[in-house]
């Protein structure tokens, strides 16, 4: 009988780990969301044999993985070799969804012609500028950039356009540069084509999952899932499980269950945000044991034999990071072993000491 959590944990390499390199995962999973930056890496490297933070932050540093605004109206990482194809395939839905503030913040075609033409100026040559910077290079050039809500939408897609994309860092402060320069040509793919190589990414890296998982996951409508699964059933399988049909690879491997393996996970891990029905992963009984949002998508999750067992928290102190658990019920004894070795895989990762919250 097909085991859904053991078989995501698999598949989305959060209980198995062979890759090496950021990059890989992402390109991996088609895309991870990423507005939360931190977390994000946190995520990544969780699926990736052995990195800490600063590897990740060089990689990304380096142009070898992005984070720009597609699928969804949010961040994620992307890999270079896939932002052009997954642009063009997704951002006119995005597009579609802030048509309401394009209109509400009058930004038109216009606006758009204006913004892009002082952008490229300002970048092209290989110049990265902060989010501030470029809000002065538009407002010098006649668009108006005092309401930050309207700059948030003239970034965003310019974003969505391909006009600009992840630079470098600056201390703490994320740049962009011109996606042509950052990016180098790659083969383009036609919408169908595009269409096939999402569907067939998603449901091998985070199958078995629904054609309701991957509509909300991609962002895309129904009827472009259904062509999408279409097209690619040839190398999929599915299974019929209380009236649902799941899809996976068909060249899946039966993941071996490990019943000591506990995760941290943080918010917006794959693991959740890949699914719109989460009710395989988590039981509403313990809603009232979340934060106000009452959803554990936004919640740092612990993960016990593939359930969302709690929550923890992180407190960072000058030269240690401090964790708090809070589990849905009490640890065993081996459970409390199993999450201490965690936690020291996350203070690993950070290459900092950890230490628990007394509560």
């Amino acid at each position: 009988m097909l085991n859904i959590v053991e078989q995501r944990l698999f598949n989305q390499h959060i209980s198995r780990q062979i890759f090496q390199k950021p990059s890989q995962v992402i390109h991996w999973l088609g895309a991870v969301q990423a507005q939360d930056y931190a977390a994000a890496k946190w995520a990544v490297a969780q699926r990736t044999k052995g990195v800490s933070d600063s590897t990740v932050d060089q990689a990304f540093d380096k142009g070898e993985f992005l984070r720009t605004h597609v699928m969804r109206p949010t961040w994620h990482f992307v890999a270079p070799e896939d932002i052009r194809w997954l642009l063009a395939l997704t951002a006119p839905r995005v597009h579609a969804a802030n048509a309401y503030q394009y209109r509400r913040l009058e930004l038109d075609k216009s606006f758009f012609k204006r913004r892009n033409a002082a952008l490229t100026k300002a970048l092209q040559g290989g110049k990265q500028l902060t989010r501030a910077e470029l809000a002065s290079v538009l407002q010098q050039a006649g668009v108006n950039t005092s309401d930050l809500l309207r700059l948030t939408y003239l970034i965003l897609s310019a974003e969505l356009d391909g006009v600009i994309c992840s630079g470098a860092r600056r201390g703490k402060q994320f740049t962009y540069a011109l996606l042509d320069e950052r990016v180098p040509a790659a083969k383009t793919l036609s919408r169908e084509e595009a269409l096939a190589e999402l569907t067939r990414r998603y449901f091998t890296s985070h199958g078995p999952a629904t054609e309701e998982d991957f509509t909300w996951w991609s962002g895309l409508i129904r009827a472009d899932v259904r062509s999408g699964i279409e097209m690619v059933k040839g190398r999929l399988e599915h299974d019929v499980m209380k009236d649902r049909t799941y899809w996976f690879a068909d060249s899946m491997t039966t993941a071996k269950a490990n019943r000591q393996a506990i995760y941290l996970l943080p918010n917006f891990d794959e693991y959740i945000v890949g699914y719109t029905d989460r009710s395989a992963i988590f039981d509403s009984f313990h809603v009232n044991k979340l934060d106000v949002r009452s959803n554990p998508l936004f919640q740092y999750t612990i993960v016990i034999n593939g359930q969302v067992a709690g929550t923890w928290k992180r407190t960072f102190k000058k030269d240690s990071v401090i964790i708090e658990l809070n589990p849905f019920a009490r640890f065993t004894k081996s459970e409390k072993q199993t999450v201490i070795a965690a936690a020291e895989k996350y203070g690993k990762f950070l290459e900092m000491p950890v230490a628990f919250s007394r509560k």
